[in-house]
């Protein structure tokens, strides 16, 4: 990857450490960089800095990063729509940034929906160029933003698939029977997704975890959720004795030198990542007849469904959940009502 130059000064912006013919000291860091960005255009009253448009891709990913503490996830996918978006461009002749305009945003997205992309997708897409060109004019990197009157199709709110309450009992009843033999494996399997269940976590937050954010004595788990906010959800005693169950009995068969402090480990040592944790509850799901394969996010959903239809306040299970926004804690009162409205459907007999 090249640096972006100051068209004047000749300067490389955003790498160093290293000073400019005018005593500013350069950084090693893009965050930083995109300040050097702005104080390059001051200093040389040019309008505009000729940047590949790829290179403040990277730099606005690691601004995601490093000022707005993204997951990298998050950071991928904002790098994925905007890789499309460069790609288009470059296809039409268009290289540099400060060239691209509305009526170009609106052709790109009208080109993804012709192609069968889905209305969630042109929403993220429109939302990550927005992000992104905000972020370009606000460091100096284009003079005005295009996208301001850029719009895309809501995408569509569907609810999701969620367990239920007996099928839930089910794949942890068959987690436990296998944990039955104390397998290391086994032990940690049950374990997760009994924490998975009792906390509504993200499979990304519970990979995260060490071994003391687990506090058995208050049965409540510390959780480092997205744009690191640090959270503490409760846990019940099922989800306790499968914790306990694994870190007396399992997890010492497979910790080595390098496990250092990771709650959950994988049969080398290492620390569990999401792709094997996802494979396990669709392995045991499929244990469990007629029952929605629906991976850890499933069980997320289902936990906060079935808190709802306990009874619980809809502002504890947002807090629960971490979800910035109480309207994405709502969408799980429409699962319990859309529930309700189909047991009504099916067994009232004036329905």
């Amino acid at each position: 990857m090249t640096s972006p130059r100051c068209a004047r000064c000749h300067e490389v912006i955003g790498y160093g450490p290293a000073q400019g013919a005018d005593g500013y000291v350069l950084t090693d860091t893009w965050s930083h960089g995109v300040d050097v960005l702005a104080h390059r255009l001051r200093l040389c009253q040019r309008e505009v800095v000729h940047a590949d448009p790829i290179d403040l891709v990277h730099a606005f990913a690691r601004h995601l990063g490093a000022e707005r503490g993204l997951s990298e996830h998050t950071q991928r996918a904002y790098l994925g729509d905007l890789r499309n978006l460069m790609s288009y461009e470059r296809d039409r002749g268009i290289t540099d940034l400060s060239e691209v305009t509305l009526s170009d945003l609106r052709s790109w997205l009208a080109t993804q929906s012709r192609n069968g992309a889905a209305r969630s997708t042109l929403a993220r897409r429109a939302a990550s160029t927005r992000a992104f060109l905000r972020w370009a004019t606000r460091t100096g990197a284009i003079d005005a933003d295009p996208s301001l009157r850029l719009v895309a199709p809501k995408g569509v709110k569907s609810l999701p698939a969620v367990l239920k309450q007996d099928e839930v009992s089910a794949v942890l009843d068959v987690a436990a029977v296998a944990a039955d033999d104390q397998d290391a494996m086994h032990l940690r399997d049950r374990a997760m997704l009994e924490l998975l269940y009792a906390t509504g976590i993200r499979v990304g937050e519970l990979v995260s975890m060490d071994i003391d954010d687990i506090d058995f004595g208050s049965s409540l788990v510390r959780v480092m959720g997205k744009g690191a906010k640090e959270r503490t959800v409760p846990f019940g005693r099922p989800a306790a004795a499968a914790l306990q169950g694994w870190l007396q009995l399992g997890r010492g068969h497979v910790v080595t030198a390098g496990s250092g402090p990771a709650l959950f480990l994988g049969r080398r040592g290492g620390r569990v990542d999401p792709r094997q944790v996802r494979a396990v509850v669709h392995r045991l799901l499929q244990h469990v007849p007629d029952a929605p394969d629906v991976g850890p996010h499933g069980l997320r959903h289902s936990a906060a469904t079935h808190l709802l239809e306990g009874g619980a306040d809809l502002r504890a299970v947002q807090e629960m959940l971490g979800h910035a926004s109480l309207a994405t804690t709502q969408i799980y009162t429409h699962v319990s009502v859309e529930r309700l409205r189909r047991s009504y459907q099916q067994a009232h007999p004036r329905a």
